[in-house]
């Protein structure tokens, strides 16, 4: 059977004839945008990839950063309770195992929500005291914390971890220090029990997302608390689920989730050990929500590439069917124009077309701009047509042309540039900062330009905010921390030194006090100006806030260059500041430190300087003093002493001591001056002035005075009930107890608790608590004496009363200062003084009382002037109140004569 074959027309040949020539024509487009999808998706991919690369290195900085915070958190909160640790093991060791912390809870101490319990255990390991009776002693950790303390002569203070698995409704990080006895012997351990779940509070959700990771390791790793989020793990729980290996002090990685936490989920980990303490700080961002954005960033650029590839094929497909049709391919052309200078003109960024210019060994040489936005043009100062076809090189000077068309030429080879760049006034754009993009388009480049002036100055002025002080304009704390270490380093590497000064102004409390905030703040201006106008321009002020400042000095060859420094500083706080029309005199007391001699760090240069100012102070103030080991030690003595001064007013230590006022013509005993005495138990009496000054500057006055108001009364009403003769006595009121104020309505309170005639109490105050014109002075006066208590006025002459002030307080008795009795019988000016004080107060009425009499001469000078009444060691030196039975017989019975019959009084 025949098969039929059919032929191809002519018609066909010809078309198949058309597309043999016309392939390649035809092809081209196609293959074109083939190529450029290629390249789009090429591009896309790359750029995902970097995006993605860029996140991750920037995950793994920020977890760095947050372990650093979270360690610098867990460092203070664990001083904080090291410092208490120290002060529990102070207190138990000088109370010889006496102390009850549950008394110290009572009032108000370990109250904090963050201690679950404070313990003491004894030698055999069992609680002595405790400031709760639900603590839990078998512990396997704080068992294990007990008998490393028990064979360790160590004070220092360690950290025991919750057991993982333990099943208790709070999980507890014992901190636990060493007690002991005399000769070091082990007397049992301090325990300030803190819930594990308060040292994860750090957790912030803002920077660390809602999966974020906290965690804190003990020794060996060993988990003391953890949490993810806001969630905090379940007593025997833990959100990891094995250990995590850091092989440094600090550092980041990505962990892997399903092999390391609880939720599975990777995460970028930080992770920073304590310098001081044996505990790591781990901080964890959930890989799952940083790459959230890079997700959607992805699937958003998916979309528009294969829109992109879609469009090229329908391109390729329009473009070979419309070869031929020129006119159709201008209005496509056309329409990409319309649609550029619409997308160009609606942004405040400039953007430019520039093409590359080359010589003939293609070589570029300029960039002419070939079309541009009106912002683009307005950054030149030109309009779009003046701009368009100018070359690169006209705007711009020669060198920095040059710079221009390297950057440019990089661009070009790359196909990629960004930075941001503080123009130059050669580069002919109207903006102080610029954050430029430059891609290559064809044979040139396409650019656009940013203005970001204000967003420079927004960061220039957020770090002024962050390193300087606000009201002086100087570096603040902040920025010492930071530059101290590096100007340490650097001292350390140049082998030379750096000196410290540390200054804090005398007087300037006293002018905040009285002139106001506003001159205090005026003050410190000046203040900075004054330091600036000394030093060198390159030397560094800091003002470390109130009224310290700190002056580094660098490079130091000799001691005395800060010294130098130092005078001038204090030469120049000679000269009075003004403010409002009046002048105030502040002076500098200066402290200086020297790297590395007082110190080999900041902080113990900052410590070291302060010690050493705190010294000039004690000395007088004004001056200056370089640190030396004694100083610390002084400071250190200070510092026991003012903790014994309140154990001692805790534990009643303080006793009165009577010395008598007698009549000077009679001898008859007319009163006594109650003289507080501590009776320190290892120490024996402690001189008053030794501790009275500490008193006053540590507030202790206020108790003390309190207390001698209490023993006097309470020794009047004694005296009382043993029938013995009634003579009023005199207690010493400081300032301080009399600024207070309601001074007179405690004397009414403690008259009245002891049943004690006010005619029997009398108050003494120097003549510095009655200076002034303040209507509260004279009220506080004036309610006094209408109880009916008498005022004396103590120490006259050493202080800044005048006539008219004596007059107008209206007092009762005047006491003259010993020093002026001492001169009564050395030249005849110390008689015609006290003569002369002795008529004044006669004149106002006052009974006259001379201090410190120590011999017969002085009494016989004293009856001579009319001097009302003696004190002193020829009558009696200060005895205790058993002895002032004794001493009243003898001096309400003496003779008229007080010289015949010197044997009868007390040497005591």
């Amino acid at each position: 059977m025949r098969k039929n074959i059919t032929l191809p027309s002519m018609g066909q040949l010809k078309n198949f004839a058309f597309l043999k020539e016309n392939l390649g024509f035809i092809l081209v487009w196609p293959l074109l945008c083939a190529a450029l999808a290629a390249l789009l998706w090429g591009q896309t991919l790359s750029t995902i990839k970097e995006d993605k690369r860029l996140l991750k290195d920037s995950a793994l900085k920020d977890a760095a950063t947050l372990s650093r915070a979270y360690a610098q958190y867990l460092t203070r909160t664990t001083e904080q309770i090291d410092q208490i640790s120290m002060h529990v093991k102070y207190d138990w060791e000088n109370s010889h195992g006496h102390l009850r912390l549950e008394d110290l809870r009572q009032r108000g101490l370990f109250t904090a929500s963050q201690f679950a319990v404070v313990s003491i255990l004894g030698r055999d390991g069992k609680p002595i005291t405790s400031t709760s009776t639900n603590g839990r002693w078998q512990d396997k950790a704080l068992a294990e914390q007990f008998n490393f303390h028990r064979n360790n002569n160590s004070s220092a203070l360690r950290v025991a971890m919750p057991e993982t698995g333990a099943a208790e409704e709070k999980r507890l990080v014992h901190f636990t220090r060493r007690l002991e006895r005399e000769e070091d012997a082990f007397d049992g351990i301090v325990v300030l029990s803190v819930e594990a779940a308060y040292l994860s509070t750090f957790y912030d959700e803002q920077s660390l997302g809602k999966n974020g990771l906290l965690a804190v390791l003990g020794e060996k790793n060993k988990i003391g608390t953890s949490r993810i989020g806001d969630q905090i793990n379940d007593p025997g729980g833990q959100a990891f689920i094995s250990e995590l290996v850091l092989d440094a002090d600090n550092g980041s990685l990505r962990v892997e989730g399903s092999n390391h936490f609880s939720d599975r989920q990777s995460r970028y980990v930080g992770w920073q050990n304590l310098r001081a303490y044996p505990l790591i700080a781990i901080v964890g961002l959930s890989e799952e929500e940083l790459l959230s954005t890079h997700r959607n960033d992805w699937s958003s650029t998916r979309r528009y590439t294969i829109a992109g590839s879609v469009f090229l094929l329908l391109f390729a497909l329009v473009a070979s069917i419309m070869s031929a049709r020129l006119s159709w391919r201008k209005h496509q052309a056309r329409e990409v124009r319309d649609t550029y200078r619409l997308a160009t003109e609606g942004t405040d960024d400039g953007f430019y077309m520039m093409n590359a210019l080359r010589d003939l060994q293609g070589q570029i040489i300029d960039f002419q701009f070939i079309d541009c936005n009106a912002r683009g043009a307005e950054f030149f100062g030109l309009n779009r047509e003046e701009l368009i076809d100018v070359k690169l090189s006209s705007l711009q000077g020669e060198a920095y042309f040059k710079v221009l068309l390297a950057i440019y030429s990089k661009a070009m080879e790359t196909g990629f540039y960004e930075d941001e760049y503080q123009l130059s006034k050669e580069s002919g754009l109207n903006m102080a900062w610029a954050r430029r993009r430059l891609v290559r388009s064809g044979s040139g480049l396409a650019v656009t330009i940013q203005d970001i002036s204000v967003k420079k100055e927004n960061e220039r002025e957020l770090e002024l905010l962050a390193n300087h002080d606000g009201l002086t304009g100087l570096h603040n704390r902040h920025w010492l921390l930071n530059f101290l270490p590096d100007a340490i380093s650097k001292a350390s590497a140049g082998q030379h030194k750096l000196a410290l000064l540390f200054i804090d102004l005398d007087g300037f409390k006293n002018v905040n006090d009285t002139q106001g905030h506003a001159a205090g703040d005026n003050m410190l201006k000046s203040v900075a100006s004054r330091l600036q106008s000394v030093l060198r321009p390159t030397d560094n002020v800091i003002r470390l806030g109130g009224d310290e400042f700190v002056v580094i000095l660098q490079p130091v060859e000799r001691d005395s260059k800060p010294a130098r420094v130092a005078e001038r500083i204090a030469e120049a706080f000679q000269q009075p500041f003004w403010w409002a029309g009046e002048k105030h005199q502040i002076g500098a007391s200066i402290g200086i430190s020297m790297f590395p001699r007082d110190g080999e760090d900041s902080e113990t240069l900052l410590k070291n300087a302060d010690i050493a100012m705190y010294s000039v102070k004690a000395a007088g103030k004004g001056d200056y003093d370089f640190f030396r080991p004694e100083l610390y030690a002084r400071l250190r003595a200070r510092f026991e002493l003012e903790q014994a001064l309140m154990q001692a007013l805790e534990q009643n230590q303080f006793v009165l001591h009577y010395q008598p006022r007698v009549d000077t013509l009679s001898g008859e005993m007319a009163s006594m001056e109650a003289l507080v005495r501590w009776i320190h138990p290892e120490r024996g009496l402690v001189s008053p002035a030794e501790f009275i000054p500490i008193a006053e500057n540590t507030g202790l006055i206020l108790r003390l005075g309190d207390m001698v108001m209490e023993k006097a009364c309470a020794q009047i009403a004694a005296w009382k009930a043993m029938q013995l003769p009634e003579l009023p006595v005199s207690i010493n009121v400081s300032a301080k107890q009399f600024h207070a104020g309601k001074l007179h309505q405690k004397l009414s309170d403690c008259l009245r608790k002891y049943n004690v005639r006010a005619d029997l109490l009398e108050v003494e105050i120097t003549e510095s608590s009655m200076m002034g014109e303040d209507n509260a002075i004279m009220e506080e006066l004036a309610a006094i004496r209408a109880l009916g208590i008498k005022l004396l006025v103590d120490d006259f002459g050493t202080g800044y009363s005048s006539l008219s002030q004596l007059q107008r307080l209206d007092m009762d008795i005047l006491k003259i200062d010993r020093v002026f009795t001492n001169e009564l019988d050395k030249s005849a000016e110390g008689k015609i003084f006290f003569k002369a004080i002795v008529s004044m107060a006669h004149a106002l009425d006052m009974t006259v009382v001379a201090e410190g009499v120590e011999s017969n001469a002085q009494l016989a000078l004293l009856r001579e002037l009319n001097c009302d009444e003696i004190q002193g060691y020829f009558i009696s030196r200060p005895v205790p109140a058993e002895q002032i039975p004794a001493l009243m017989q003898k001096l309400l019975l003496l003779p008229d004569d007080l010289s015949s019959d010197a044997t009868l009084l007390t040497a005591a």
